[in-house]
């Protein structure tokens, strides 16, 4: 049969991703956004999906032109805010997508909460795992129906493919997808696959070190004179970090800090040592990033500034080198 039907590659990282997120099966795809656009073959033209306001560029862009397109209907909302949240249940979506932490500003939302009001209307709930992967967070253990991973991400951990992953709870969702990504053609490259597995095998250890680097440049950030705030549930200062204890073991690798002016984040970006101007994130070296002109650049202005993405923000994916060599590099860039 065609490789884009059954490939054994593909099959092993489909079972260990299974296993790692504790689901009952898994579908692997080109990309990230494969993966999110094949979970909308779940739910039937012109249904509701409920996403939030803050979410990555990408996915903001996809719904809403799968919605232009009359494919769906959408909803963005501060998850955050339970009035919102329950007005926008009210109105019965066939599918509710969570992204925690969001991306680019690392806002926390109650998984087990808004799965179990999302799954009273019947909705499917959907979780982006992507930033803490399943060694720092496990949705379907918290209530979700569905899990999609950017595999370029995390879980490869090598910024050489690109490719996605959507792991479902059962056996039923699971079959569903299957023939959807053999339909339409959006399953991952054997050789990716193989890729993507070996990369996988160090998962755990690669995010041991990179959450130290990151919790590290944290604290660094938090007390510089130039830096306005700082989003980093690890610190004890954020508002999403009893909620971190709560549903995750460890805060992550992904950190975002506005600085005094879009001017200052320019200079930024010009001088800056190690870390490496890209709009990726979780390999093995570390990657700065403006949103607002890079992976959110899809957005309409005023959805952008509304999930609080501004020319200040900038952000930051903590690769593997040495603590000091990091901070150095961003005491410099500040200088």
């Amino acid at each position: 049969d065609y490789g884009r039907t059954n490939n054994p590659n593909r099959d092993g990282l489909a079972r260990a991703l299974a296993a790692l997120e504790g689901g009952a099966a898994a579908t692997i795809t080109s990309s990230g956004m494969s993966a999110i656009d094949l979970c909308l073959n779940l739910i039937k033209a012109d249904e509701l999906i409920i996403a939030p306001h803050d979410c990555y560029g990408g996915t903001h862009r996809l719904l809403t032109h799968r919605a232009e397109q009359g494919r769906i209907r959408v909803l963005f909302i501060d998850q955050s805010d339970s009035d919102a949240l329950h007005e926008a249940l009210d109105e019965k979506p066939a599918m509710v997508l969570i992204e925690t932490p969001s991306n680019p500003l690392m806002r926390l939302v109650d998984v087990a909460k808004i799965a179990k009001l999302s799954k009273a209307f019947g909705a499917i709930v959907v979780a982006d795992n992507t930033f803490l992967s399943p060694v720092r967070q496990q949705p379907l253990a918290l209530g979700c129906d569905i899990v999609v991973h950017s595999t370029t991400k995390y879980l490869n951990g090598h910024s050489d493919v690109v490719g996605g992953a959507v792991i479902s709870k059962t056996e039923q969702n699971g079959e569903t997808l299957e023939w959807w990504a053999n339909c339409s053609g959006v399953t991952g490259s054997p050789f990716d696959s193989w890729q993507t597995l070996r990369g996988l095998r160090t998962l755990s250890a690669r995010m041991d070190i990179q959450e130290r680097n990151t919790q590290a440049i944290a604290k660094f950030l938090q007390k510089h004179k130039a830096v306005t705030k700082v989003f980093y549930p690890g610190l004890r200062s954020d508002p999403g970090h009893k909620l971190m204890k709560a549903q995750q073991s460890g805060p992550g690798a992904m950190l975002s800090f506005e600085v005094e002016s879009p001017e200052l984040a320019a200079k930024i970006l010009n001088k800056v040592e190690i870390f490496q101007l890209a709009a990726s994130l979780g390999g093995v070296e570390s990657l700065i990033c403006q949103p607002s002109t890079m992976t959110h650049r899809g957005m309409a202005e005023e959805a952008r500034l509304k999930a609080g993405v501004t020319d200040n923000l900038l952000r930051l994916s903590v690769g593997m080198e040495a603590e000091s060599d990091l901070i150095r590099a961003l005491k410099n860039s500040f200088a």
